[in-house]
């Protein structure tokens, strides 16, 4: 499990990732709120532990920014000495899950990640996520970058098997069989589908998300080989 913590004490960021290594999670971390915005957007984590008070821009609108500019859902907990009724509702209503007041007990803090990882975790089975692209496996909505993608039924298929291997490459062998079973079509028929996926899902953009192994098969990442 990913862990983001963007915290400007440098005593308390020490003291967070210390703890949370020791239970076992790898831990990124960011000091201002500009580049923990930069990390969030760009990177995958499971959970961003999120402090108020920030250089930069303060942690209200890292969230808010995180969850409308860059389409992120990622699990949120904020952390503040505010602890007013008023400052609790503003977290939660630019999209915290949680709100943690300091001083708090390292344990608790792990409680209520791991509290929010069991919650998040069942409902990313069928919300599936790789960059800025999602897809709902059971509405069959696909996105990037918040604007909607058609997709054939084909494309579909192709699409949620991508994204429910990334960013392991799928050999073309396992894309045709998941398809097609034993019936599979002449050679050129997968190709010819991750071509209008591909116009579909990387042409309005400015960086590609599949990617051709030669020889092999396909991947779907934010980074990888040539086409």
């Amino acid at each position: 499990m990913r862990i983001l913590v963007i915290e400007d004490n440098r005593d308390i960021l020490a003291n967070v990732l210390d703890y949370l290594e020791l239970k076992g999670y790898v831990v990124d971390c960011a000091q201002d709120g500009l580049g923990g915005l930069h990390l969030a957007a760009t990177q995958d984590y499971d959970l961003i532990v999120l402090d108020v008070m920030l250089p930069g821009i303060d942690g209200y609108q890292v969230c808010k920014r995180l969850r409308e500019d860059a389409g992120r859902d990622t699990p949120i907990i904020m952390l503040t000495a505010r602890d007013a009724l008023a400052d609790r509702l503003q977290g939660l209503g630019v999209g915290a899950d949680d709100y943690l007041v300091k001083p708090f007990a390292l344990s608790e803090l792990v409680a209520r990640i791991e509290a929010i990882l069991r919650r998040s975790q069942g409902a990313r089975k069928r919300q599936l996520q790789v960059g800025d692209l999602h897809y709902d496996l059971d509405t069959l909505q696909a996105s990037r970058a918040g604007q909607p993608l058609r997709l054939n039924p084909i494309g579909h298929k192709l699409l949620a098997l991508l994204m429910q291997k990334s960013p392991a490459v799928v050999r073309r062998e396992q894309l045709e069989e998941a398809l097609w079973g034993d019936d599979i079509p002449d050679s050129d028929s997968l190709r010819s589908h991750i071509h209008q996926l591909r116009q579909v899902l990387d042409k309005p953009f400015d960086r590609p998300l599949l990617h051709t192994v030669h020889g092999v098969g396909f991947r779907l990442a934010e980074d990888g080989d040539a086409r």
